[in-house]
């Protein structure tokens, strides 16, 4: 099975003392919900967290999880990624989603599963938003594991997926859920102003 690895280990900067991974989303932390999505598709999960005993921990310690510590994270999503991958088991594939996108579901997932199982040629599986700009969620080939050693700054993984996009399938969404993050806290008043999705 494709281990699922939730990037959860922000520091939520632009929202002034807020962590938008704990911001109630249905009425539980929006992380809760993203991991719960994510173990409805039957495949193991992991979940990077800055640091131990970590609020965000809390919001998800009762779930059928694996929780990785990754100080990393303190050098921005590079590190957050270079870090939690080193930390995942060895696997032939597996996928990768930033754990703000409020508006991913299980069957989105499923749908890039879906795609890696039917393009099998290919060594990048994302999915996009309707107009075809790449996002979330991703798979990597396991064959690509070495490249995130050499991740640095804030850039997080474009640098590693833009040599790789003739080998990258897209699935496009039904609108921009792949890129659909909430950052500040307007951004959020926005969002809660709308019906739901």
């Amino acid at each position: 099975m494709i281990p699922i690895l939730i990037l959860a280990a922000g520091g939520s900067t632009r929202m002034r003392g807020k962590d938008k991974l704990l911001e109630d989303v249905g009425g539980q932390p929006l992380l809760r919900r993203q991991v719960r999505r994510a173990i409805a598709t039957g495949h193991p999960v992991f979940v990077a967290l800055p640091g131990p005993n970590h609020p965000r921990e809390d919001a998800i310690s009762d779930l059928d999880v694996t929780t990785l510590v990754v100080p990393e994270a303190a050098e921005g999503m590079s590190g957050t990624m270079r870090g939690a991958v080193a930390q995942l088991p060895g696997d032939d594939a597996f996928m990768m989603l930033l754990g703000d996108l409020v508006a991913i579901e299980t069957d989105d997932m499923q749908a890039i599963f879906a795609a890696h199982n039917a393009n099998p040629d290919h060594l990048i599986w994302r999915g996009a938003t309707q107009g075809g700009k790449p996002g979330h969620p991703i798979i990597f080939d396991g064959s690509l594991r070495p490249a995130f050693k050499d991740l640095s700054g804030d850039g997080g993984g474009e640098t590693l997926v833009k040599p790789h996009a003739s080998q990258t399938h897209l699935t496009r969404f039904r609108d921009d859920r792949a890129r659909y993050d909430l950052d500040t806290p307007e951004d959020w008043a926005k969002w809660r102003r709308k019906p739901p999705t």
